[in-house]
Formats: C-alpha cells, sequence, structure tokens
C-alpha cells in the first residue's frame, strides 16, 4: 500500500517530459521553418528584383557568401568562448579550406541560379541532390546503397524534370521579365547539385577520425570561407561595388544583414534537431519547408505553376516523405550523412 503513491508521481513525471519535449519539436519546427522561410523570400528579393528607381539588380553573389559565413564564423567563435571549449583547430588546417572552397562554389551557384530561373525551380531541383551524394559516396567512400535507395532517386529526379521541362505559359515574374534563362539557370543548378554532393561526401572523408565539436567545424570551416570569399571579391574587384551599392540602396543593407543573420541562426537549429531528435525529425521537417518554400514564393513573387508542374511537385514531395517514413528504427538513430540526403547540411544551401 506505501508503494500506490509512487504511480502516479511516476505518471506525472513522464507528462512532464512528454511536455519538455513537445517543448523542444516546437522549437527545433518553428525555428528551422521560420528562419529558412525568411532566408528564402530575401534570397529571391536580392536576386531577383531590382532595386531603387533605376532599377538595378544586385549582381554580387560572392558578397552574400561572404557576409552569410563571416556572420557565422563570429557566432560559432562567441559559442565556443562562451562554453569555454577549445578553439584550436582538430583537422588539418587544409582539409577544412577544402571543404570551404567547394562548399562556396555550391552556394554560388545556388545564388546565380536565381537571376535565370524561379525560385521554386531552384528548390525543387534541389531535392535532386541524392543521386549525386549517391555517385560521389560511391567514387569516394566506396559506399553501397539499396535497391530502395535508387528507386527514390529515380522518382524524385523525374519529378524535378516534370517540374523543370513544362513550365507555365507566363512564368516569368512581372517584377523580373526578360532575365529568365532556364538552359543557364538549369545548368548553375547542375553545378550546384555536383559541388553540394561532393561537399557533403568529401567533408565526411576529411573529417573521419577526428573528435570534433560541431562548432569548431562550423568556425573553421566558415573563417577558411571567409578568407576565400574575401580574396574572390578583391580579384574579380566587386567587393567596393557591392558596398557602394548597399550604401546607395539602404533597404539592400537590411536585407544582407537579415539574410546573413536567419541563415547563421537556421544553422544553428539544424544542428540543435539533428542532436536532439535524430535525421528522421529533421528530414521530415526540411522537406516540409521547402514545399512551404515554394508555395509562399509563387504567391509573395507571382510565380504560375502549370499543371505539370503541380504532378512533379507532388511526385517530388511524396517520394521524399515516403523515403524518410520509410527508415527502420536502426536508420533513425543515423546522422544524416549516412543517408543519400547528404551530411549536416549549410543552412545557405538548403
Amino acid at each position: 500500500m506505501a508503494d500506490e503513491p509512487a504511480l502516479p508521481v511516476a505518471a506525472g513525471r513522464d507528462k512532464d517530459e512528454r511536455r519538455r519535449l513537445m517543448g523542444r519539436c516546437a522549437l527545433a519546427v518553428v525555428g528551422i521553418m521560420s528562419t529558412l522561410l525568411v532566408y528564402g523570400v530575401l534570397q529571391e528579393k536580392l536576386m531577383r528584383v531590382p532595386y531603387g528607381a533605376e532599377k538595378e539588380f544586385f549582381r554580387y553573389s560572392l558578397f552574400l557568401v561572404f557576409c552569410n559565413r563571416i556572420t557565422t564564423s563570429m557566432v560559432s567563435a562567441l559559442v565556443l568562448l562562451s562554453s569555454k571549449k577549445s578553439t584550436d583547430p582538430v583537422a588539418p588546417i587544409q582539409k577544412y579550406c577544402v571543404v570551404s572552397f567547394s562548399n562556396i562554389l555550391t552556394t554560388t551557384c545556388q545564388y546565380e541560379a536565381l537571376k535565370y530561373v524561379s525560385f521554386p525551380v531552384q528548390t525543387l531541383a534541389k531535392c535532386a541532390k541524392m543521386i549525386p551524394v549517391m555517385i560521389w559516396g560511391t567514387i569516394i567512400m566506396k559506399k553501397k546503397y539499396g535497391g530502395k535507395d535508387y528507386f527514390f532517386a529515380v522518382i524524385v529526379t523525374m519529378g524535378c524534370s516534370l517540374f523543370i521541362l513544362y513550365p507555365a505559359s507566363m512564368d516569368v515574374s512581372p517584377l523580373n521579365k526578360g532575365r529568365e534563362s532556364t538552359v543557364w539557370g538549369v545548368s548553375l543548378m547542375l553545378g550546384y547539385l555536383g559541388f553540394d554532393g561532393f561537399t557533403s561526401t568529401f567533408q565526411d572523408k576529411l573529417f573521419k577520425g577526428y573528435e570534433m565539436e560541431i562548432h569548431n567545424q562550423i568556425f573553421y570551416t566558415t573563417m577558411c570561407s571567409c578568407v576565400i570569399s574575401l580574396s574572390g571579391l578583391i580579384l574579380q574587384n566587386h567587393l567596393l561595388p557591392a558596398v557602394d551599392f548597399m550604401v546607395r540602396h539602404p533597404d539592400c543593407f537590411y536585407d544582407v544583414l537579415i539574410l546573413s543573420t536567419v541563415a547563421t541562426a537556421s544553422q544553428f537549429f539544424i544542428s540543435y534537431t539533428i542532436r536532439t531528435f535524430g535525421a528522421l525529425t529533421f528530414a521530415t521537417i526540411m522537406t516540409t519547408r521547402q514545399l512551404v518554400s515554394i508555395l509562399l514564393s509563387c504567391v509573395w513573387f507571382v510565380h504560375p505553376l502549370s499543371w505539370m508542374q503541380w504532378v512533379g511537385a507532388a511526385i517530388v514531395f511524396g517520394a521524399l516523405y515516403a523515403k524518410t517514413f520509410s527508415r527502420n528504427k536502426t536508420q533513425k538513430a543515423m546522422v544524416v550523412s549516412s543517408s543519400p540526403q547528404g551530411s549536416v547540411p549549410n543552412a545557405a544551401n538548403s
């Protein structure tokens, strides 16, 4: 009889634990969705919408990469210092530089592509990253993938192809007439997919065997990216023109500031989600975010979709959700880098 009160106490503890878990899950969902939705809108605005009375376009993609990376590196440095963790590089600096260089090419292709294709096309094309990741994984890491992985990769690619090849007749934003060039835009997206797949796979290989804290990796990778992107800006003579553009168009300055802030914030929400809930929850949130981003862009920037594009989108997201929920309990505990979806992603490439 003396043990009976323990049952309500245990039930109360379980209830409190569930509430805390739901609160953490809500934080992860709201954090990732809100930051990346804002990031997507600002990304499209910066690259596709003209500024000022003279309708000038912002053309300095590498400057956006530099701003994103320097913001992330500063925040990660503060996290390392405040947590009193080691700020010494764990791996050789040249390994961070290789990953950084590939990541810069990935992000630059992503931004440049928006000059020529709409954000919905760009976002859906990103879903096809499974194939290059699988190719690079086979070549670099000697990984072997199952028939189910190849099946979903082919289905997603088919859906992406439908979306790209059958645009609506008026698939040119009234804010951006005359700048559409699907061939060049798709070429840049192919570059994005190739470099992104290489980055995530090569990152796994380079850092394998090192006991590396996530913020240490983020700090040194982004610091190398800062140096490389700044060097590129100076060599192309784009640094001062980019600064001058923002001085003449203060609203562009605020867009870049907010873009860099939400990109950095989303990086930490992504790390928190994967660490707390695993790859399954993260993949579900990211797939939903991509779908919502496409719908938001269609409304905000007036991108009409053809019925074939709706079919293509349904195929892609149906396959992604099916792939996510078909994972068994063992796969749920794996990190994202263990699957064809790629490694823990950089927010700017998501």
